[in-house]
């Protein structure tokens, strides 16, 4: 299929929810997940304010809807994805791949140590999914307060812990004159 990515517009921000909802709907395959299709996302003014602060982009169809977008913010000198969601009819059609791939050479221009993401570790759209990309699933000695801090949160907002892991891309390792970011090794 063919489709564009592009950074996120102000006037994007009101479609973003829906798209997320829709993304969403995949959870009601698992039934201890299922929940998940109903709860709340991330309203329209928050998006507006990560467009304006962060970086988001969208999958763009020929015909100008919306399929999907992918929201990072820039933290210990790494890309953190918060969110990549793709509508429900454009799944499987390499949109949020391209969403990924674009977030990884927004990380490589920017010359960052990687990038960092929480998700699923037995849904096959999660974990590995993004080890067919290179991400690497990290250990709990590995996450450094930051990822540790990201997952305990998901927790208390009613995510299973167990099944839920922090991953990491290395792009490139921090510099020998300087200590590696928390949650690193050199």
């Amino acid at each position: 299929m063919n489709f564009t990515i592009r950074r996120a517009q102000l006037a994007d921000a009101s479609d973003l929810p829906a798209i997320e909802r829709s993304a969403a709907e995949l959870f009601r395959c698992d039934p201890s997940l299922a929940w998940l299709a109903d709860a709340e996302v991330t309203d329209a003014e928050q998006h507006r304010r990560a467009i304006e602060t962060d970086e988001v982009w969208v999958a763009q169809s020929p015909d100008g809807v919306l399929m999907g977008f992918l929201s990072a913010v820039e933290v210990d000198n790494e890309l953190h994805i918060q969110e990549l969601s793709v509508r429900q009819r454009f799944q499987g059609r390499g949109a949020g791949r391209k969403l990924l791939l674009t977030a990884v050479e927004h990380a490589r221009y920017r010359e960052l140590y990687g990038l960092t993401l929480t998700t699923f570790r037995d849904l096959p759209w999660n974990e590995p999914f993004y080890q067919h990309l290179g991400f690497e699933t990290l250990s709990p000695a590995l996450w450094g307060p930051r990822l540790a801090t990201v997952l305990n949160d998901e927790v208390t907002h009613g995510l299973p812990g167990e099944r839920r892991c922090a991953m990491r891309l290395r792009l490139r390792a921090a510099p020998s004159n300087q200590p590696p970011t928390p949650g690193q090794t050199p």
